[in-house]
């Protein structure tokens, strides 16, 4: 796989009290909830190649799922003109001048190929919000099948931070989503491999890295859908060296040390 950096990390989540605390979530605009960054073409090329050749490890629907992700892929090609994308019928031109075709049999798989985010649709059942379906073209130390058809509580397992009274917090916070009020936070991961597609389960050893010079930070947001009412969960990832990072930044993370208190959340 490729080595694709940012060299500017614009959301810093240990830069501010209120994001560094679990869950460190946060509100924002719905036209805040989709960016293009400086590595777009170069991401969207990697999700190509993932999609290709690691399908059956990136991308799982239950039959429930499709028409959350149908409204997803409604509701997002909407929003997609202010980020400099051009609809014309069917077709999409992306900000780097590829069209891209609008398939609304495959919204996930679509989505995947306009945007560098990744998507993760989750209902709430029995009381607990599940993971339906999803597409994961850059996971971050854990493995999408693992999770699949799995509750919230489970899909953290084992993150040591995520602990019962989290859950509860989080689970909470899950109900409360509302449509026109998205939500955000990030996180914060120190890696030896700075490759995008790094899916591992639980039972690997040497699943979690704690030292590295290569900052990988999850930009999260929470969105739920007016009619289905599913939430997405969507990750716009970044990594960066430590070196690029600007001196404020650099000096906010030597503060925490070698090892982060949410690092893989």
């Amino acid at each position: 796989m490729s080595v694709i950096l940012q060299k500017t990390l614009p959301f810093a989540p240990w830069m501010q009290a209120h994001t560094t605390k679990l869950p460190g979530i946060q509100p924002i605009k719905l036209e805040e909830w989709l960016q293009v960054d400086e590595v777009y073409t170069q991401q969207l090329l990697e999700k190509v190649k993932i999609l290709d050749n690691k399908l059956k490890q990136a991308y799982v629907m239950a039959p429930e799922c499709i028409p959350a992700a149908e409204e997803l892929l409604g509701l997002i090609i909407t929003l997609l003109p202010d980020l400099g994308f051009v609809i014309s019928g069917k077709k999409v031109r992306r900000p780097d001048g590829l069209e891209i075709l609008i398939d609304i049999t495959e919204p996930l798989i679509t989505l995947s190929k306009l945007l560098q985010e990744d998507f993760l649709i989750m209902t709430e059942q029995a009381g607990e919000h599940v993971l339906i379906g999803g597409c994961l073209c850059f996971p971050a130390s854990w493995d999408l099948l693992e999770k699949f058809m799995k509750p919230l509580t489970l899909i953290h397992s084992p993150v040591p931070v995520y602990d019962e009274s989290l859950a509860k917090r989080v689970e909470r916070l899950l109900s409360s989503v509302r449509p026109e009020i998205p939500l955000m936070r990030g996180n914060t991961l120190r890696y030896t491999n700075p490759t995008l597609f790094l899916p591992k389960r639980n039972s690997d050893p040497e699943r979690k890295e704690i030292r590295g010079d290569y900052i990988r930070s999850e930009r999260q947001t929470l969105v739920r859908l007016p009619k289905t009412k599913a939430v997405v969960f969507s990750i716009h990832t970044y990594v960066i060296k430590e070196e690029d990072l600007t001196s404020p930044q650099k000096a906010g993370l030597q503060k925490l040390g070698p090892l982060l208190p949410y690092e893989n959340s």
